[in-house]
């Protein structure tokens, strides 16, 4: 997995992603959306910690660490609420401004913040109003969802630095499992363990946890963390074929115009002389110490 691009890793975990919170949006309709929370995170937890058997923090800064980056995978499922209230790909576009802005207020290249900004516009235009009202409590959740994300895209990098990678991405799962999984086990009780909602929960924990997470493991590895926002840009096109396949939920000539838009500023975000790529890696994370800047790095 390693091997591949780092591109094609991140297009990996948008797809399989999206598709994964779509299956989950429609066990929603059975379980709710705390279930389907818990279902996605407790298996998720149980396969990675049994596929990287981690050791504890050493340290109480790797145990913030870990804490911080589990906070920040748990709120990213705030998604799951604002899916009972929002189209899959409105509730995506909204949840991917975090990202966006992050590519922004981190971006010192012209070229980088041009990018950032035509995503943001494919973003708007990807589910413009045109007079529709929306609930605010769901756009609250998908944006809530998006701050979250950011936290996670950082978090993720700088735990990468430890050189710990697949370990802390374990023990940041099972952390936003045990904040999360006993909201979906007291609303839904036994209803969680017929064998249909097991089966189609493992089928989102993997699809939607376990496989996008460590797809974003390996790229964020590679790529800075403004670049790695910009091309989550293309969740809200997988988002869209996603909910049209799956969910019967289809798009506007303008929507598919802001898939042009998206694909474009991800295209742009990595079509880049080689031999500069390493320095603009370093320039990515100006926040990070110097021996950070060294990492690997982590990747819902």
């Amino acid at each position: 997995m390693t091997k591949l691009p780092a591109p094609a890793l991140m297009l990996g975990s948008v797809l399989s992603i999206q598709f994964g919170q779509a299956i989950g949006k429609q066990l929603s309709g059975t379980v709710g959306a705390p279930g389907v929370v818990a279902l996605r995170l407790g298996p998720a937890a149980v396969l990675l910690l049994l596929l990287h058997r981690p050791s504890l923090p050493r340290s109480r800064r790797e145990a913030v660490l870990v804490l911080g980056f589990g906070t920040a995978i748990a709120g990213m499922n705030l998604i799951h609420p604002a899916l009972t209230l929002l189209p899959l790909g409105q509730a995506c576009a909204l949840q991917l401004l975090g990202p966006v802005t992050l590519a922004l207020l981190t971006s010192r290249r012209l070229r980088d913040a041009g990018c950032a900004v035509l995503a943001g516009g494919g973003v708007w235009l990807f589910h413009a109003p045109h007079g529709a009202r929306f609930p605010l409590g769901g756009v609250l959740l998908a944006l809530a969802s998006g701050a979250c994300m950011a936290a996670y895209l950082l978090l993720s990098k700088k735990a990468g630095a430890d050189g710990r990678g697949g370990g802390s991405l374990a023990l940041a799962v099972a952390w936003a499992a045990v904040l999360t999984v006993p909201l979906g086990v007291m609303e839904q009780g036994t209803e969680l363990l017929a064998p249909r909602v097991l089966l189609t929960g493992g089928a989102v924990a993997v699809l939607s946890a376990v496989l996008p997470y460590s797809l974003e493991s390996a790229a964020l590895r590679r790529l800075p963390t403004r670049t790695v926002g910009v091309l989550a840009g293309l969740e809200p096109a997988s988002a869209g074929l996603a909910g049209a396949l799956v969910l019967d939920e289809h798009l506007s000539a303008a929507q598919w115009a802001a898939l042009a838009c998206v694909g474009t500023a991800s295209a742009g975000a990595v079509a880049r002389p080689g031999a500069r790529r390493g320095r603009d890696r370093d320039r990515g994370a100006p926040h990070l110490s110097e021996g950070a800047r060294k990492r690997t790095g982590t990747g819902a």
